[in-house]
């Protein structure tokens, strides 16, 4: 799942099937490694399509192109089992717990706008994130779902979804990155 190029794992799947859809070979498709938050910045970008759960929103348009939705998303929240924190259920009892994210997420976005907790946290990458709450620097992390079955199945087996959030105003949706004015974008 790890290798993209096996084909395994949704979105390595995905990338070949719009590869196939475009007319390209399975050879023809490339891999690169771009940090999440460098695929929606301005700027020349050094892929031609980027897959890896980046959530449209009208800021990231502005300096990248974005497909059509592949998938529609919602945070959660994971915690560890067996904290105060793994019980809670509303999102204003999550308002006195330490809660963090990745920086530049909508799962960072969620936190300050709608939880509104008393502390948080953000950090550079998820994986950050994720030994923050192994480490109980945190609380919780607030993660979209798919990232949340995969932190409490692997990364962090001692830990459980607390629960799906209320989706705020538009439904979110992870869309394809294309650099700005990409001629594959219309495709």
């Amino acid at each position: 799942v790890t290798d993209p190029y096996s084909g395994k794992g949704y979105e390595s799947a995905i990338a070949y099937a719009i590869a196939k859809q475009l007319g390209f070979t399975k050879e023809q498709v490339n891999w690169t490694v771009v940090p999440f938050n460098n695929s929606y910045r301005p700027g020349k970008k050094p892929f031609d399509v980027y897959l890896t759960q980046v959530s449209y929103n009208t800021a990231r348009a502005k300096a990248a192109d974005f497909s059509k939705s592949y998938y529609f998303v919602n945070q959660s929240l994971v915690a560890l089992k067996g904290t105060p924190i793994a019980s809670a259920t509303s999102i204003a009892a999550l308002k006195d717990y330490k809660l963090g994210a990745q920086i530049g997420t909508t799962s960072a976005a969620y936190i300050e706008d709608v939880i509104k907790p008393s502390s948080s946290r953000t950090y550079d990458t998820n994986d950050k994130a994720v030994q923050a709450l192994k480490s109980k620097l945190i609380d919780g992390i607030v993660v979209d779902m798919p990232t949340a079955f995969y932190v409490t199945g692997v990364q962090i087996p001692n830990s459980k979804v607390v629960g799906r959030l209320k989706t705020v105003g538009a439904p979110e949706r992870f869309g394809v990155v294309l650099p700005k004015g990409s001629t594959l974008t219309s495709c």
